[in-house]
């Protein structure tokens, strides 16, 4: 019930494409845009290519960033995020966070879901590149990213937890917590700055958390 009502209000946003070009995608853009694509066969056997296109620094005056579908190269039609373009056979979902996206994927009629391919060129692109070459770095590289982020949880509601405890009325009633990490403000300038690069990096490989990373967003 509440999957198809949210694919309603998403249908709501798509406006018709105007057909424009899907422009190739340029080693500098690595930080401002996204590029995926998703291949399917016809009934007929003709494979048609369709492309998702997000350019992080274009957004309205809203601040929405919009995502664009394009068919054999052509724009067919554009969404603000959090995006779901019907298509043959399902739906393609393009949802973001704050340190890039968090889905881009092609979802069946029967709920199994597919991440669509990253552009060559892109960082998504060269981080999947990256693990297919060096599978066991990669998945060490992944675990060290979870790990960064999960201290930086603890330390983070350590500190949060206690700050509330100094509250005279509730130190009345629970008594006060020391956190057992007390940083100075250069240490949470440095966890802070890990914490970026470790949300990043997730973020290239289409990972995310409630947890992990919606406390470091």
């Amino acid at each position: 019930m509440f999957k198809e009502l949210r694919r309603r209000r998403a249908a709501k946003r798509i406006t018709p494409g105007d057909g424009r070009p899907l422009k190739r995608f340029r080693w500098w853009q690595m930080t401002l845009r996204v590029l995926f694509y998703l291949r399917l066969t016809n009934d007929d056997g003709r494979q048609t290519v369709y492309a998702v296109d997000v350019r992080h620094w274009q957004n309205n005056s809203s601040g929405n960033v919009k995502a664009h579908l394009y068919v054999d190269g052509r724009q067919s039609a554009r969404s603000r995020l959090p995006a779901a373009f019907p298509v043959p056979g399902g739906t393609v979902e393009v949802r973001m966070s704050a340190f890039g996206l968090k889905r881009c994927h092609y979802v069946t009629e029967d709920g199994t879901a597919y991440q669509l391919v990253p552009d060559r060129d892109s960082a998504e692109g060269r981080r999947a590149h990256f693990d297919r070459r060096h599978p066991a770095l990669s998945r060490g590289i992944g675990f060290l990213s979870s790990t960064v982020l999960g201290v930086a949880l603890f330390v983070l509601a350590a500190q949060v937890v206690e700050q509330l405890t100094r509250v005279e009325g509730i130190a009345q009633h629970i008594g006060t917590f020391a956190a057992p990490v007390d940083l100075p403000a250069w240490g949470n300038t440095v966890v802070g700055f890990v914490t970026l690069i470790a949300s990043t990096e997730r973020a290239l490989r289409l990972r995310h958390s409630w947890l992990l990373d919606g406390a470091a967003g």
